[in-house]
């Protein structure tokens, strides 16, 4: 490379190729991070087969990588700043995939959650550099179609988790879910340092950091991320455990907000939040989290729980989300080059809100055919809501703020993610006992309609009773699926709300830098 030798090479003076290289191999890096969220989701039977673990203990496989990856996003700004964007990125890009080569070795549970907690740790550091590279390399129509393309990636990358994961398991074994990292990791690892010049290194950073501020956020994000995990599983408050750690994230986060808004180098830029279109930029990525993430669980459980698919079933009934996200792609860039992004951006949160409520006439019988109109609708809704969200909330910021500020944005769509599944996770545990009470007050033995489907054989209530105990799991079966739509229309009601809020953005401008250079 021509620029090899430079140690910070102007943007200006870079050939678009050779921007759109640097870019696209940065995107591999945050694809790869971003798969392994869900990759092992429609596996976990599986993995915890081969590490003799119990159903407990496999939950954990998914529930390190989060934890770690929610807490490292936010510092990722100030961590590029001390090391650079170049080396950092490198480095994450190396270790994760040394993490994916231990995970894929591991010898048992605990060392199988070790190194997933490391590989998300790593993997997430990279997720916030691509965004803010992005806006340095590109501007104007660039900048639309980098945004566009990372936006398909944030919320497609998660959505294809389940039907890869799936697919490899089904054709080899859990072991391929992480060695597949090895190659786009290693080629991450070597390119990124030679054409990614952007920034320098700052190690003197190092000696003012604010090291309270980090371990106050740490400490936050960990246990609210361990209580949004685990608080579904064992009711909520009424654990001494979820209670404890429940007040830990509320206490060290106040703290933390408090200590960010008192010095004046925070590791995480709260103050960007004054920027109204930056703040609800964060909303909009908080609930299209809720959106990406919410469904992404809801929809394997469903198919796996009730229909009683397999793994590589369950991906192949889910992959018309990211067909109809990509083909929406080519759409995108023509309505962002003609309307205002405001309107695309409410158009495509508004598509999300009627996708969810054509999930909720769902039954017991429904698969890939049933799924397809539901989960079209949502694939071109994620498409159409991500990429304007992304360019609104970012596109204004100073360049010298965008690094803190991406992290803050970021952290807001796992953050997200992880309150939507917890929702829809007590949705299921709670409103299941009560669909399946309201259900079972009209199978009595006086019900003509339940005597002529039972062929005449309950006259009592006996549990013994094989027409009884088919009735129990029929009546199950249904307030289960009950269940699910409520879950659907909850998230529903959030994207309806996300609507309501868009006019209250500001249109989108160029960033203070892109404007001087126009001058």
């Amino acid at each position: 490379m021509r620029f090899a030798a430079a140690e910070v090479v102007p943007v200006h003076a870079l050939s678009t190729r050779d921007k759109v290289l640097a870019f696209a191999t940065m995107c591999v890096g945050m694809f790869i991070a971003l798969l392994d969220i869900q990759i092992v989701s429609a596996s976990l039977r599986d993995i915890g087969g081969g590490l003799s673990a119990g159903a407990d203990d496999i939950a954990w496989i998914q529930t390190s990588y989060l934890i770690a990856e929610i807490i490292v996003i936010p510092l990722s700004g100030w961590l590029a700043s001390v090391f650079s964007t170049r080396w950092l990125f490198a480095a994450s890009a190396l270790g994760f995939t040394l993490a994916s080569l231990l995970c894929a070795l591991a010898w048992n549970i605990e060392s199988m959650i070790a190194f997933r907690a490391l590989q998300g740790f790593l993997g997430g550091s990279m997720i916030p550099m691509v965004f803010t590279t992005a806006f340095v390399y590109f501007q104007g129509k660039q900048r639309v179609i980098a945004a566009s393309t990372i936006g398909a990636i944030a919320s497609l990358a998660p959505t294809l988790g389940p039907v890869i994961g799936g697919w490899i398991t089904d054709i080899s074994s859990w072991h391929w879910l992480f060695y597949v990292n090895l190659v786009p990791g290693l080629f991450v690892t070597i390119v990124v340092p030679l054409m990614v010049r952007i920034d320098k290194p700052n190690l003197s950073l190092l000696k003012r950091a604010d090291y309270l501020s980090i371990a106050l956020l740490a400490l936050s994000l960990g246990t609210l991320e361990y209580t949004l995990e685990e608080g579904p599983r064992w009711n909520w408050f009424s654990d001494a455990t979820i209670t404890a750690t429940a007040w830990i994230a509320l206490i060290a986060g106040v703290a933390f907000i408090v200590r960010s808004l008192s010095v004046a180098k925070p590791v995480v830029d709260l103050r960007a939040l004054r920027d109204r279109t930056f703040a609800l930029g964060c909303v909009f990525s908080f609930v299209t989290g809720i959106g990406i993430f919410a469904t992404i669980y809801l929809t394997p459980l469903f198919l796996g729980r009730v229909r009683g698919y397999g793994a590589l079933d369950i991906g192949l009934a889910i992959f018309s989300t990211g067909v109809f996200q990509v083909a929406t792609i080519p759409l995108y860039g023509w309505l962002s080059s003609r309307f205002d992004l405001r309107w695309i951006l409410m158009a495509g949160l508004a598509l999300f809100a009627i996708s969810m409520w054509d999930f909720s006439p769902i039954t017991h019988d429904w698969g890939a055919r049933e799924l397809l109109l539901p989960q079209a609708l949502r694939g071109i809704a994620q498409q159409l809501s991500v990429p304007p969200t992304v360019i609104l909330a970012l596109g204004s910021l100073a360049p010298d703020r965008l690094k803190l500020a991406s992290g803050l944005f970021n952290l807001m769509r796992n953050l997200g993610g992880a309150i939507g599944i917890a929702a829809c996770a007590t949705v299921l545990n709670d409103r299941t006992n009560l669909h399946f009470l309201r259900l079972a007050e009209h199978l009595t033995v006086t019900n003509e309609s339940l005597q002529a489907f039972a062929g005449g054989a309950i006259e009592s209530v006996d549990a013994s009773n094989p027409a009884l105990q088919q009735l129990w799991n029929l009546t199950y079966r249904e307030a289960q699926t009950l269940t699910y739509a409520d879950a659907f229309l909850l998230i529903m009601v959030a994207f309806a709300f996300a609507v309501a809020l868009v006019p209250l953005m500001r249109k989108a401008r160029p960033s203070p830098a892109a404007a001087a250079e126009a001058h």
